[in-house]
């Protein structure tokens, strides 16, 4: 029997899709009763990074997609550095819908690959340090403004639709819930509907970059406004992808390790949409793209505006303020191996 000094513990959603009864047992039986959790909500959430700090556990893996990490590492990272504790190593797996960070790292994509991974962890977890980013006092690896916070709107509404379906709800995938609600909803609203209208100002280091992502032009000042105007969304994040795979932040690795990426898009909704291969491959390429390495800045909106953290809804605010923490993470890297 090892001590729990010696284990893994297993944070399962179970409010995400793939979590079924069935995977719950999969799980038990291959970690142990004592060492998997099951949140349903933000208090059950709160309790259990209560319960993993105080069994001294050095690594902990979610399960449940991105929003699931950002609550977990959140609550486990605050709780550890109240005590003067060293927060746990972190590690994904990939049970959620989008799953970007997951992505990032190399994280198995199917069932078997997700016990696959827990498996090698018993033997090999090679992890990287990490920087996050700080929004709303969460740490997350992106958030932002406009077609990614509506997008995800339209996401839950479709998704709800779609598993009432007769034969189709059961076989539904997340990935099905967006290719079916981008295109049908979030693109003719945005192509229809009054821009987002975003000032974002610079409070720490930051330098702008030209369309190839190398630095542009003297640093951007602190007070500097680096973008105001109208646009269709206003990004932040420390890695490549956005879900899916998508490569939103072609510019996110390499970058320099003090800074995160914003990217504005400031271009149509429809000249988006008529090159979305090139926007998931990450080679799409317009002198209305603004791309920008930064540690510190504040988007001010015009009117109250959706934003997400994470890929979970943040609620609608008239400001919003990411800066990179200070403190990085550790995060098993799949890839390593």
């Amino acid at each position: 029997m090892f001590s729990k000094a010696e284990r893994v513990a297993v944070v399962l959603n179970g409010n995400a899709r793939q979590v079924t009864d069935e995977l719950v047992d999969s799980f038990d039986q291959l970690v142990g009763s004592g060492d998997l959790f099951l949140s349903r909500s933000l208090d059950e959430a709160q309790g259990i990074a209560l319960e993993i700090v105080e069994s001294g556990y050095p690594v902990v893996l979610t399960g449940g997609g991105d929003g699931t990490f950002v609550q977990m590492v959140t609550s486990i990272t605050n709780e550890a550095r109240s005590r003067n504790q060293e927060p746990p190593c972190f590690g994904l797996l990939r049970l959620g819908t989008g799953n970007s960070l997951a992505w990032a790292l190399g994280a198995g994509t199917s069932r078997k690959g997700v016990f696959a991974d827990l498996a090698r962890l018993r033997h090999d977890s090679p992890h990287r340090d990490f920087r996050l980013i700080e929004v709303e006092g969460l740490l997350t690896p992106f958030a932002g403004a406009g077609f990614d916070a509506l997008g995800l709107k339209h996401f839950h509404e479709v998704r709800s639709l779609v598993r009432h379906l007769p034969w189709v709800g059961k076989r539904a995938t997340g990935a099905l819930s967006y290719a079916i609600s981008i295109p049908t909803r979030t693109i003719p609203e945005l192509a229809f509907r009054p821009r987002m209208q975003v000032r974002i100002v610079n409070h720490g280091a930051a330098e702008r970059l030209d369309l190839n992502g190398q630095p542009s032009g003297p640093p951007v000042e602190k007070g500097e406004v680096i973008f105001e105007g109208q646009c269709i969304a206003a990004l932040v994040s420390t890695i490549p992808y956005w879900g899916f795979g998508v490569r939103v932040f072609p510019f996110a690795e390499p970058r320099p390790a003090d800074r995160f990426c914003l990217r504005v898009v400031a271009t149509s909704p429809l000249h988006v949409a008529a090159h979305m291969l090139s926007v998931w491959k990450g080679t799409y390429r317009d002198e209305k793209l603004i791309d920008v390495y930064a540690d510190d800045v504040e988007f001010v909106f015009e009117e109250p505006n959706a934003i997400e953290i994470g890929g979970d809804p943040g609620g609608m605010t008239r400001s919003m303020r990411a800066h990179l923490h200070p403190d990085p993470v550790k995060l098993i890297d799949y890839s390593a191996r």
